[in-house]
């Protein structure tokens, strides 16, 4: 979907992601003479007579007024622009937080008896929702390693998958896997694919011309930018945007329309603020990589992380968020070196402005996948790094790695 922007301005095709992202889903007739989209609040929209009722009930789009569970301008103009930014994308579906958007995708996609294969570096609440809500219903699942294209070839052939669930770069442990390929080997089988888009957004990988069928984000960390809100969204091509939508209105997904114009004010500074905290979090690692107190960077930007090539050749930008290794057999150092840092907080989420640690287990959250990547250490902790100078976070994190073995 393209448009028009404020003043004539285009969004269409040729425009580069730091123009269209301004731009987006401003229509005129939404925004009338300012320049974003006033909040509608409503949950009733009113018509000027009866046969405007039974004409609306014709005609279920964004930008048709019918009743407010369905949305108003406030929540148009964001799925327009985030549609309009996604390539290949013909819709998107607006949901209240991230996990809403995971269990919307799925239950767009599955049915009982079908069997659904999971990374195993996935979100963990996809990893219990396949294990759960959708066991409940009668969906199987198996998890698999997507480092292991044959292995996974295999697995699919084997279960007869209705769909395949990706995530790139996996979460907690960074891996990059060749998302051309499985998704690839996933429509030769017959099998719909499915990726969390969440770390590089649209503007860092363009998930749905890769290969994927649905592409998911939670708009709470990049979208957002702030840490005030909760909210999802996924976005299709044609054959999957129709299922997405109605299978949320059946479930009476709804976002609010106060979050959905926080969403489209952070939307606008989204490119700005992931071109610093990534550049930050590049000069972080790199910095990290030559401390005695840590045993692995888990980073695909870096030059030395065995999946830069494949980061370098598919995608174009990348984000704050990465982990690393503490050197030792000490499973509580990372808990200590959280409680020691001084500038970052301690929480989940992130792709905010400001930068967090999290200790993490990853073991903890694997079924199949081996990991290398964690040798040489008992203790890890996910960095979310924000929009403070790099220079100063390093400081934060010299400190704290001198002072590690203090009890």
């Amino acid at each position: 979907m393209t448009g028009e922007g404020k003043g004539g301005k285009s969004t269409g095709e040729t425009d580069r992601p730091a123009t269209r992202i301004a731009h987006a889903g401003r229509r005129e007739e939404w925004t009338g003479p300012v320049v974003n989209v006033p909040v509608w609040r409503a949950s009733t929209h009113l018509y000027p007579d009866e046969a405007s009722r039974k004409a609306a009930l014709a005609h279920n789009a964004d930008g048709t007024f019918f009743y407010g569970r369905r949305g108003a301008p406030t929540q148009w103009a964001l799925a327009e622009a985030l549609t309009e930014i996604e390539p290949g994308a013909v819709g998107t579906v607006l949901y209240p937080s991230g996990v809403a958007a995971i269990a919307g995708c799925l239950l767009a996609v599955l049915e009982p008896g079908d069997h659904l294969l999971v990374c195993d570096n996935a979100y963990d609440p996809t990893r219990a929702m396949a294990k759960g809500l959708l066991a409940r219903m009668g969906i199987t699942h198996s998890f698999f390693d997507p480092l292991d294209p044959d292995g996974f070839a295999v697995l699919l052939e084997a279960s007869s998958a209705r769909a395949v669930w990706l995530e790139s770069p996996g979460s907690l442990t960074m891996e990059v896997c060749d998302v051309p390929a499985l998704s690839a080997r996933a429509r030769e089988a017959g099998a719909v694919s499915l990726i969390d888009n969440t770390w590089a957004s649209a503007l860092g990988f363009a998930a749905l011309e890769k290969g994927c069928d649905i592409v998911m984000q939670s708009l709470s960390k990049h979208v957002g930018g702030h840490s005030d809100l909760m909210m999802g969204a996924a976005s299709a091509g044609a054959r999957w945007h129709k299922p997405l939508r109605m299978t949320a209105q059946a479930l009476g997904q709804v976002v609010s329309p106060d979050d959905a114009a926080l969403a489209s004010r952070g939307l606008r500074t989204m490119a700005v603020r992931l071109e610093r905290a990534a550049a930050s979090a590049l000069e972080i690692a790199r910095w990290l990589e030559g401390q005695p107190q840590v045993a692995h960077v888990l980073c695909p930007m870096l030059e030395s992380d065995p999946c830069h090539a494949l980061w370098r050749r598919d995608f174009t930008g990348g984000c704050g968020l990465f982990s690393f290794v503490l050197a030792g057999e000490d499973p509580q150092a990372s808990a200590r070196l959280a409680d020691r840092l001084e500038m970052f907080g301690i929480g989940y989420s992130w792709g905010g402005f400001e930068s967090l640690a999290l200790p993490i287990f990853p073991a903890e959250h694997r079924s199949v996948m081996d990991l290398p990547r964690l040798a040489g250490g008992a203790s890890a902790i996910r960095l979310s790094i924000g929009l403070e100078d790099p220079q100063d976070l390093i400081s934060d994190l010299a400190q704290a790695l001198a002072k590690l073995d203090d009890r």
